[in-house]
């Protein structure tokens, strides 16, 4: 019924090893320092927007008119308002466009 391969299993579990020591690592490096150096704590500050741009950028970049207008839209949004407003009003503008468009 299933197919038992070996090497997929393999790279699976050492993803997850990496995955564990990268971040049981990153705790037991901040917890040992008295203080963050501050090129420690401007890199960490960096990650947010980091991560961000990571998620943000192919979905502009690969997707249609629809997601842009709704990315534009809640980023118009987001200046003033909640995130939760943000989201709204994002997913409010590309279900309208897609409605319309017929996609």
């Amino acid at each position: 019924m299933f197919d038992f391969d070996l090497h997929m299993v393999l790279l699976i579990l050492t993803a997850a090893l990496v995955t564990f020591l990268t971040r049981i690592g990153g705790y037991i490096l901040i917890v040992k320092m008295t203080r963050i150096p501050p090129r420690v704590e401007a890199a960490l500050n960096a990650v947010p927007a980091a991560v961000l741009t990571t998620l943000v950028a192919p979905a502009f970049f690969n997707g249609g008119w629809d997601t842009k207008v709704a990315m534009f839209a809640a980023l118009l949004v987001g200046l003033r308002f909640s995130s939760t407003s943000m989201l709204i009003a994002g997913w409010v503008v590309v279900m309208t466009w897609r409605h319309f468009a017929g996609i």
